[in-house]
């Protein structure tokens, strides 16, 4: 590491150069993919990594999966690296995050001398397996939500055999060749700043990046008082049909520029696939300290250092190998989420829980398969009111507008509005969540993971909780997470959650 810092004014043209890159990394996936999941929802990440493997910029782009990126490039950095080769990967114990999740990396030679990584993730239409999508509701092992990749070589072959294993293979190759693509873009971005500035100094760049966001995690720590404070949340384990609740407990302890996040205490990781890498968990923790402290910080690892995570193996939230994990990528991620900015209300003032869900929905036939999440309603904030259908938190994907879902797909969008009174009373009031109906026109199967179907989001300081969310076929209530067949005609409509309110309502 450079011995001497960047002066302020080289340091900042750095940061820009390397969020630059990654935006358009970004850009390049997303005009280049096929899949409406990919072009459409923008369900995709991008990111730059120093030779060490430490993430020194990522695009603004899908917060599951950036936080959890970093342990994908250490999954392949001691490999034999060389120009021009690249790494896939997608197993979840060992740098992924659930299997429709697939991550390209790729090392970047300046000069002959190995400078860095540019990676991309991006979350596919289909991943193989007895379950289109990858996103089963009663899986009970890893092996049952599709293929499994290990850390494995990216050239032409390997893609075309891996995507061979998937259904509509063609789309999954262009799918995977779009994120070679991406990860081409950032190896010429970093070596145009090596030559612009020299790759010394692009070294010294990197290095600074990393520690000036340190710096600025570390002083907005110091700004909450010392002390532990805690929270527990419920989940909904109701996919075998038996409906039961899953613990989730966190203790948050500052410590002057320093902050430990416990989760002993959690339950023990389920028969379903709520579970949680501890990747995945990490993703989730980061994401909210950084929400909460200084977000405008760059968006790098180093704003990770100051923050320890630790979950008891077996737990929920560090789950050990086969345990399956579709769900819990997508619906637990998000409830960590809140569940530390729950613990951190005792810190700080934070606004009420929002949806606390993706509500995940797969569709799928031999012709196709669509996958999508939806939006729903945030939590009222200490001095203005919730948002209304929106993605935030782990997700931060993009509705599927409806002229791109009736074109491309057998369905007919029925509804498409706000789901009017849905969030909480109060001071400042929870948002509204969504309403989507959906009509098959061809015969299809459906998945659905949903949460927050029992438990509604809660409010904070006396405002209201928000509604939970329904899921329905053809007006008869679903589960929280099921599969299903759907015959033409029939009619699958989801109300996402509202938002819980913030104080108590005047009068």
């Amino acid at each position: 590491m450079p011995s001497e810092r960047l002066d302020p004014v080289t340091l900042q043209v750095m940061l820009g150069g390397l969020r630059a890159a990654c935006e358009e990394m970004g850009a390049v996936l997303i005009r280049a993919a096929h899949s409406a999941n990919i072009k459409e929802r923008h369900d995709c990440s991008t990111a730059l990594f120093d030779a060490n493997g430490e993430m020194v910029m990522q695009a603004e782009h899908i917060p599951v999966h950036l936080g959890s990126m970093p342990e994908s490039v250490a999954a392949v950095i001691d490999k034999p690296q060389r120009p021009g080769e690249a790494w896939m990967l997608n197993d979840p114990y060992r740098g992924g995050t659930h299997l429709p999740d697939i991550t390209l990396i790729s090392p970047i030679f300046v000069r002959g001398a190995l400078s860095g990584f540019a990676a991309s993730r991006a979350h596919h239409a289909d991943v193989g397996g007895p379950t289109p999508g990858g996103m089963p509701a009663g899986s009970t092992r890893l092996e049952e939500e599709g293929l499994v990749i290990p850390p494995t070589p990216a050239g032409n072959h390997e893609l075309e055999e891996v995507a061979s294993q998937m259904r509509s293979p063609r789309q999954r190759l262009a799918d995977l060749r779009a994120q070679r693509a991406a990860n081409r873009v950032g190896e010429l971005r970093l070596t145009e700043l090596a030559e612009r500035h020299g790759l010394d100094q692009l070294r010294a760049g990197m290095a600074e990046t990393l520690a000036y966001a340190e710096r600025r995690a570390r002083a907005a720590l110091t700004e909450l008082p010392d002390g532990t404070y805690e929270a527990a949340d419920l989940m909904e384990d109701d996919a075998g049909g038996e409906p039961l609740d899953v613990c989730l407990r966190v203790a948050a302890t500052v410590d002057g520029d320093r902050l430990v996040l416990d989760f002993s205490g959690t339950d023990p990781q389920v028969e379903g696939n709520l579970n949680c890498p501890l990747s995945v968990t990490k993703s989730a923790a980061y994401f909210a300290v950084r929400a909460l402290t200084d977000p405008d910080a760059p968006a790098s690892a180093g704003a990770y250092r100051p923050i320890e995570v630790r979950a008891p193996q077996g737990c929920l939230l560090n789950a050990q190998p086969p345990a399956a994990v579709a769900a819990g990528n997508v619906e637990t991620s998000s409830r960590v989420a809140d569940l530390v900015i729950s613990a951190l209300a005792g810190a700080r003032p934070v606004p009420a829980q929002g949806q606390g869900t993706m509500n995940n929905l797969t569709l799928a036939n031999q012709a196709f398969t669509y996958y999508e999440t939806i939006g729903g309603g945030q939590g009222g904030c200490p001095d203005a009111n919730g948002p209304s259908a929106v993605h935030v938190a782990m997700s931060n994907t993009l509705n599927t507008p409806v002229e791109a879902l009736e074109a491309e797909f057998p369905l007919r969008v029925l509804q498409l509005s706000l789901r009017r009174g849905s969030g909480g009373a109060g001071l400042h009031p929870g948002g509204d969540g969504i309403v989507r109906e959906l009509e098959a026109l061809e015969p299809m199967r459906y998945t659905l993971i949903t949460e927050r179907r029992r438990h509604p989001p809660r409010g904070r300081d006396g405002g209201a909780d928000g509604a939970p969310g329904r899921n329905l076929l053809n007006g008869e209530p679903l589960p929280s997470k099921c599969e299903g067949e759907l015959a033409p005609g029939d009619r699958l409509r989801i109300e996402t959650p509202g938002g819980g309110g913030y104080g108590e309502a005047p009068g």
